[in-house]
């Protein structure tokens, strides 16, 4: 496998991290940036969302590649190699494990991640592999800010197989506290909605979605975070309903 990684990054944090990692791993890659910055295989584009960025890094993907690798700029990857293994099984697409250093997202992958590995809920664009000709089928990315999700969902209308890998997973920083974190929901809840109106996903996916601001409510019983859960669901389906239309997280 020809694997080649595009690497989205806001502005310059990170980016020298990045490379560093990139080079340890010897894979090809391209960091689509939104600050003009004066690195090797890094390329500016003005920032209008991460699915703008993957449109128009895909431009740069090599013929040679057989694989094209989505990963966040902020994020350091651990066991690459176990997200190549399902590819070679028979699957389409993989997206891996997110673990969080602090904050309130580490309870909420803990409520999450155990629902995906049975159902395609939502994707962790932080780390995401697709065979190119998967990846050059679903572009090009229509304007959301669940870019991640909407490509998982988008692969799997088409009838293609998602593995998530628990293996093969970043390690990031994400939000610190409970007002992050509603804020936070908000926008990913929004996005997951605008994936599914473009998306036809399965009945099942629907059906949780179409049951989630109900059961949201229940979060609440979590403390202080999961009352940030509840808002921030909240949010994001009421700007959904009332057709906002935001694409830059």
């Amino acid at each position: 496998m020809k694997p080649f990684f595009i690497i989205l990054a806001r502005d310059h944090l990170h980016v020298s991290e990045k490379i560093a990692e990139m080079d340890t791993l010897g894979i090809p890659y391209i960091v689509v940036c939104g600050e003009k910055l004066n690195f090797p295989y890094t390329v500016y584009r003005k920032a209008n969302g991460k699915w703008d960025a993957i449109n128009y890094g895909s431009n740069f993907v090599p013929k040679e590649a057989d694989i094209v690798v989505l990963n966040d700029v902020d994020t350091t990857i651990h066991h690459f190699d176990e997200a190549l293994f399902p590819l070679l099984k028979g699957w389409d697409l993989v997206y891996g494990k997110v673990n969080v250093k602090r904050g309130p997202q580490i309870n909420f992958y803990k409520i999450a991640d155990p629902i995906r590995k049975r159902l395609h809920i939502f994707a962790s664009g932080e780390l995401m592999v697709l065979k190119k000709h998967v990846f050059n089928e679903i572009l090009p990315i229509p304007p959301c800010l669940a870019e991640d999700s909407y490509i998982l969902f988008k692969a799997l209308e088409l009838g293609y197989r998602a593995y998530f890998s628990q293996k093969a997973y970043v390690t990031t920083e994400r939000t610190k506290n409970a007002l992050e974190e509603a804020a936070y929901k908000a926008r990913t809840t929004l996005g997951i909605y605008q994936a599914l109106a473009y998306t036809k996903t399965s009945r099942s996916v629907r059906f949780f979605y179409w049951l989630l601001p109900v059961g949201a409510l229940f979060l609440g019983l979590v403390g202080k975070n999961g009352r940030a859960w509840v808002k921030g669901v909240l949010t994001g389906v009421k700007s959904h309903l009332q057709k906002v239309q935001a694409s830059q997280f």
